[in-house]
């Protein structure tokens, strides 16, 4: 019996094999990773320095572990060559494996900055457990106090922010927004985070960009588009993601901004299917990239259903991301336009908990905002969604 394939123990691959363990416990199931395969939730790499967790502590089941669980055979240190969807093969540096099924899982690569200077290949990122690993290691060289320069006030600037800031690290975050969380968040929101993190320390340079790091003796100097310049101990770049998509370009597959898939997750190739951070969802309003925990779930259940036999759409219902700044704890539904286009955000304050709601045009509302957030206020901004009520209560 030919096996069903994952390629990549990130959070996807491991969550569908656990969903596909479920229905099916007999078909064999090989998970392939150039990694160790431990598993971790990749969530908890911005918000660990704080807490002085280690990457060993991050990672709570090694990779013999996950296959005697998921009674799977796992190949760590496998790097995948190819992928022939006519022979239905993948080709590896440890052999070449026929599937029945095939999984991408294969997460998404840090987007690179065009930086001059001859520090330049010295900016960190942080995007699994060894670059996080490299980065702590790199971080107990320089001692306390590290002055750390982030690239980019998104939802992960932000959070190594606060982080490292929680440390007792010296950060400055350097952005082209003029405000933390500018694509995600409500302006009250947004400029209540920026001082809750300013309160920790962290300083702010925005509406401008790096264009050099370059190295003098023990330090970093960073030079900034608008003439500024800082030092530096360490650079960590958290400008975002872009989806792995060298083995779907080179087998061929459909690819827009991710690799699409139809609304049961398959891609263009039969018996070929991608979910997680690699993937590009069907949805009402077109195709998406969802890289967050709750849609990579919903995917990865629906999934295993359409694996075992039993076709089933992937249902991806609203979700609010938890952005995780103890400083300023937030909870976004973001709208599904640009707060630009035909709608506008509406403010309330209750006591010490702001509550932002976003209304399209037609005076629906269609995103929100809240902190700090706890779950009772999530549930009910979430019930909100789709109506015109513009009542909350406290």
């Amino acid at each position: 019996m030919k096996p069903v394939i994952i390629i990549g123990t990130g959070l996807a691959g491991y969550t569908l094999a656990r969903e596909f363990r479920k229905l099916d416990k007999t078909t064999p199931l090989f998970i392939l990773t150039a990694d160790e395969g431990g598993f971790y939730s990749k969530p908890m790499l911005s918000n660990a320095f704080a807490q002085g967790k280690g990457a060993d502590q991050l990672v709570t089941q090694s990779a013999v572990q996950m296959a005697a669980q998921l009674s799977a055979t796992i190949m760590t240190g496998t790097r995948v060559l190819r992928v022939d969807t006519q022979e239905k093969s993948v080709e590896t540096s440890s052999g070449t494996f026929p599937y029945d099924k095939l999984v991408l899982a294969t997460g998404a690569q840090p987007i690179r900055l065009a930086i001059n200077g001859d520090a330049a290949r010295e900016v960190a990122s942080v995007n699994n457990i060894n670059d996080y690993a490299l980065f702590r290691k790199r971080i107990a060289g320089i001692g306390n106090h590290a002055r750390i320069a982030i690239l980019g006030a998104g939802l992960i600037g932000c959070e190594f922010a606060d982080d490292l800031a929680g440390a007792r690290h010296a950060v400055t975050v350097i952005a082209p927004n003029e405000r933390p969380l500018a694509a995600l968040a409500a302006p009250a929101l947004s400029h209540g985070l920026g001082a809750a993190l300013a309160q920790r320390g962290v300083q702010f340079c925005f509406g401008t960009t790096v264009t050099r790091v370059d190295r003098r003796n023990d330090t970093l100097c960073v030079a900034l588009a608008d003439g500024r310049s800082l030092e530096a101990d360490l650079v960590l770049s958290a400008v975002g993601l872009r989806p792995d998509l060298r083995l779907a370009h080179a087998a061929g597959l459909h690819a827009g901004r991710g690799i699409v898939v139809d609304p049961q997750g398959r891609t263009s190739a039969p018996d070929v299917f991608a979910l997680g951070d690699c993937a590009e969802y069907t949805t009402d309003s077109g195709t998406r990239l969802l890289p967050y925990v709750a849609p990579l779930m919903t995917a990865a259940r629906a999934i295993a259903r359409t694996l075992t036999g039993e076709p089933t759409d992937i249902e991806l219902k609203p979700s609010p991301v938890i952005v995780k700044t103890l400083s300023f704890p937030l909870a976004l539904m973001p709208p599904p336009v640009s707060p630009k286009a035909d709608g506008a955000w509406h403010e309330t304050q209750y006591s010490e908990r702001i509550v932002c709601r976003y209304y399209n045009g037609e005076g629906t509302m269609v995103g929100f905002g809240v902190a700090p957030q706890d779950a009772n206020i999530r549930q009910v901004l979430m019930a909100e969604l789709g109506s015109n009520r513009v009542s909350l209560a406290a």
